[in-house]
């Protein structure tokens, strides 16, 4: 494990400049996805944060591929389609203990994994065009240093507290999730 993380920091040390979607907030991203995970957190919230690494990935991914000269919306799509299919496999990983069973635990009729991967997503991408939206308007540069990392990684972490209150006080004043 420590090695593993000594790569991660030696690779994101190496990286003299990133774009897209930083490293730095991938990793973050991660952190809390496995985080999540090992605590034992509801699956909406898991799948925030599921989704919120997924279109990191995507980003910079697309990101790389345009550095190496790679164009056309073919491949774009492709790359999102890729990714997404991977996090998708989740439920069909063959274990004795599945990871995420569809459909077994909902939220207003959706899987929670899945309506949480689709929220995190979204609030990821509109934190991303928020930065870049205030970059552009302030001279190119953000208001704080590493803005970059703290607008998606805040996102969803509100997004967190957000559904954390609503599966913890919906029930208790008589609203069903499913």
């Amino acid at each position: 494990m420590k090695k593993i993380l000594f790569a991660m920091l030696a690779f994101v040390a190496a990286m003299s400049v990133a774009n897209a979607v930083c490293p730095v907030c991938t990793i973050a991203v991660g952190a809390g996805l496995e985080g999540a995970r090992l605590l034992g957190v509801e699956d909406v919230i898991t799948g925030i944060w599921a989704g919120g690494l997924t279109l990191s990935l995507v980003a910079w991914t697309a990101n790389y591929m345009k550095k190496r000269g790679v164009r056309g919306w073919f491949w774009y799509v492709l790359n999102f389609v890729v990714y997404y299919g991977l996090l998708g496999l989740v439920y069909f990983v063959p274990t004795a203990n599945p990871i995420v069973v569809f459909n077994e635990m909902c939220m207003w009729g959706i899987d929670q994994f899945l309506l949480g991967t689709i929220v995190g997503t979204l609030t990821f991408l509109v934190m991303e065009i928020w930065y870049a939206h205030i970059k552009k308007n302030n001279g190119g540069h953000a208001w704080f240093p590493f803005q970059k990392v703290v607008w998606p990684f805040g996102g969803l972490v509100i997004m967190t507290l957000i559904f954390w209150a609503i599966i913890e006080w919906l029930p208790q004043i008589g609203i069903v999730l499913c």
